[in-house]
């Protein structure tokens, strides 16, 4: 049954805890996490909640390591729906890696980068420096000199389909093309995480071409998340 409707979160958390040495939990909010890991025995993995993606954001740095060799000095271009868990954690890994990152998206009502998270990011560059964020409402704008492009559905889990024309229809300016591509850094790479629809977020031409990473990143989750249930298991100070 879905979490949290005939059994509570913390009935759940206690007996899984008697099942298993970890958990991953993929939910619709932060609130049922942390009421998981205040209930559990055991580490719970956060696999995506509605203000975050941070399993994503392992698989995602390994690859700009994989294709760039380091992430320092470099600026990564979110484009589309900004009020995303995808943008938001994107927006705090730069700040806490110390990368730039840029976000772009419409300026209408529901598609803006919540407040609290413009703060969190703000308390996250004080205590670690070298990093930088900027919200911005133009694509090529946020996109010149980028070394990553990134993008995300233009319909996210939970939106109603009903509100899909309309979405589209702010969203549009915002889609990455092949000429956009142009505008960022000559050896910039392209990243989804993935599922991604063609025509739509970005254009076939570049979601296949040879700026594309996706499916390097999308092996990737693999990798991290395997590395991440080995140390949540043996400890961080685990040496192999």
């Amino acid at each position: 049954s879905p979490l949290g409707k005939k059994e509570s979160i913390q009935d759940t958390a206690r007996v899984v805890s008697r099942y298993v040495d970890a958990m991953t939990a993929r939910v619709n909010t932060r609130q049922a996490v942390e009421e998981l890991i205040g209930n559990a025995s055991i580490p719970v993995i956060n696999a995506l909640d509605d203000y975050g993606h941070p399993c994503q954001m392992l698989a995602d740095l390994l690859t700009i390591v994989e294709h760039r060799g380091s992430y320092e000095g470099m600026t990564l271009t979110f484009v589309g729906d900004c009020q995303n868990n995808m943008t938001y954690d994107l927006m705090r890994l730069g700040c806490l890696m110390g990368f730039n990152v840029n976000v772009a998206g419409p300026s209408d009502k529901g598609f803006n980068v919540e407040w609290s998270v413009v703060k969190e990011c703000e308390a996250l560059l004080e205590a670690n420096k070298g990093g930088s964020f900027k919200i911005l409402n133009n694509r090529d704008e946020a996109m010149k000199g980028a070394d990553i492009v990134y993008c995300d559905s233009w319909m996210s889990y939970g939106i109603p389909n009903d509100e899909r024309q309309e979405r589209f229809k702010a969203l549009l300016p915002f889609q990455v093309d092949a000429e956009s591509m142009k505008v960022a850094a000559k050896d910039a790479i392209f990243m989804n995480c993935l599922p991604a629809i063609r025509g739509e977020e970005q254009t076939a031409e570049v979601l296949d071409g040879p700026q594309s990473v996706i499916y390097d990143q999308a092996e990737n989750r693999l990798h991290a998340q395997k590395a991440l249930i080995t140390l949540a298991i043996n400890g961080f100070d685990w040496k192999y």
